[in-house]
């Protein structure tokens, strides 16, 4: 009865394609999570095995805007094992924080004062080497003890857990319930995916990362708009159309 509960949970918190291709002979690094009796997908990296890398567009073309789109790119997306939305943008999908894609900076760092989710300061970035040194930091610290460009950067906000205390906006379990995503990284510098596949508030992630997860930092990436692609298992999400995209791939010797 679990089961057919969280079936129908996962079907109509988003748009979700059961069938799209499979990765052959890799394992997925998803998993269903429950939390509070609330579900989510958690995926996990670990840098001894995988690389991180943010995705925005073809070379001198418009945003993907999709998870299909980039998936369907075959050179960009090789080797994937998890990709998703990976931080918020403006009407034509382009990143309205830091963003760093292959070691190039594609936007520059805002510590600009504005509405919405992203300007619920602390916002923050989540950054380092394609294939280890991750982390989560709010923004202000990156600013002040970041000084050479990472290989892959993403800035969004707000962030969820600063140095293991919640956002001090944040309720335990508020009553702003959407569909949400986020990324943290733990002490042994995995990094954690999440999205929700109910509606959820932002206290409740926050506790999920910190409480369950044993992270310290974690930074929303975005709601409403969330989707996943798990490659080896099939799935992927579509919906609106979608910005940046932080994405896993599992090095080949490791496969």
């Amino acid at each position: 009865m679990a089961l057919v509960i969280l079936s129908a949970l996962l079907l109509s918190a988003c748009d979700i394609h059961v069938d799209a291709e499979r990765s052959e002979n890799v394992a997925s690094i998803c998993e269903p999570l429950m939390f509070e009796q609330s579900p989510f997908t958690h995926c996990t990296a670990d840098p001894a095995r995988d690389e991180v890398f943010t995705a925005l567009a073809p070379e001198d073309e418009a945003p993907y805007r999709s998870l299909r789109a980039f998936a369907d790119d075959a050179a960009a997306s090789a080797g994937v094992v998890m990709a998703m939305n990976g931080g918020m943008y403006d009407q034509d999908g382009e990143p309205i924080g830091y963003f760093v894609e292959g070691a190039e900076r594609l936007h520059a760092l805002n510590r600009a004062d504005g509405p919405g989710n992203f300007h619920l300061m602390p916002n923050g970035v989540f950054f380092g080497a394609a294939d280890g040194g991750w982390r989560v930091m709010d923004t202000d610290r990156f600013a002040a003890e970041v000084s050479e460009r990472p290989a892959f950067a993403t800035q969004s906000g707000p962030m969820l857990v600063i140095g293991g205390e919640l956002h001090p906006e944040f309720d335990p379990d508020g009553e702003n319930r959407k569909i949400r995503n986020g990324v943290g990284v733990d002490a042994n510098g995995r990094a954690h995916f999440l999205v929700s596949e109910a509606p959820v508030s932002f206290g409740k992630m926050a506790r999920l990362y910190r409480d369950v997860l044993n992270v310290d930092n974690a930074l929303f990436l975005d709601g409403t708009v969330s989707v996943l692609w798990d490659a080896p298992r099939g799935r992927m999400d579509s919906g609106v159309p979608i910005g940046p995209i932080v994405a896993v791939r599992t090095r080949e010797n490791d496969q």
